[in-house]
């Protein structure tokens, strides 16, 4: 099993964990940033870390693997893999996750999500209302990383690689645009 440490070399070794002042997809700011796509481009760290992933719920029945637009496709399509069922993906349609494609989840189907770098969870609490009408059976939530310190609750199994806990601050509140560091977005959620 990968440690927690092993986990963040990874994300070191890649380049994908920045410093500086960043505001993050929910709206707050940090002075620290995982950028997912710099161990995503890496197929030899992917694999491994979806392989860890599928490890983590191969005793669990799974009968499908899905993940938010767009890092959760790459995830959803290897941990799929790994456990030999099908990967799929839900993306925005008029504002709101959804499943599209002619992607169906059956009453009972036994039912991972997995997502790339948490702050609050948004992302994925989108993915499990979309699954909701489907009667799909939720039965945990992989994560490359979790950056709430492992205080999301996903009201699930929840299994995240790396767990840090990183300081974010509202933007009337951020000691770093006080210091008149320059803020840098970055992900693509509008």
């Amino acid at each position: 099993m990968l440690s927690n440490e092993q986990v963040l070399q990874i994300f070191k070794d890649s380049g994908a964990l920045l410093e500086g002042h960043f505001k993050l997809t929910s709206g707050l700011h940090s002075g620290q940033y995982l950028e997912k796509f710099q161990v995503l481009q890496w197929p030899k760290y992917t694999e491994l870390l979806c392989k860890e992933i599928a490890e983590r719920f191969k005793n669990d029945s799974i009968q499908v693997v899905v993940g938010p637009v767009t890092g959760g496709i790459i995830l959803a399509y290897e941990v799929a893999k790994k456990l030999g069922v099908r990967g799929i993906f839900t993306e925005r349609e008029e504002g709101k996750m959804a499943l599209r494609r002619g992607f169906k989840i059956g009453p009972g189907e036994r039912v991972l999500i997995v997502e790339d770098i948490i702050t609050t969870g948004g992302s994925v609490f989108e993915v499990l209302e979309a699954l909701k009408p489907s009667g799909g059976n939720i039965i945990g939530v992989g994560l490359l990383a979790d950056r709430s310190g492992g205080k999301i609750d996903f009201g699930v199994k929840k299994e995240a690689l790396l767990t840090l806990k990183v300081e974010n601050y509202q933007p009337e509140k951020c000691p770093l645009c006080a210091k008149g560091v320059p803020l840098t977005k970055r992900g693509s959620k509008k």
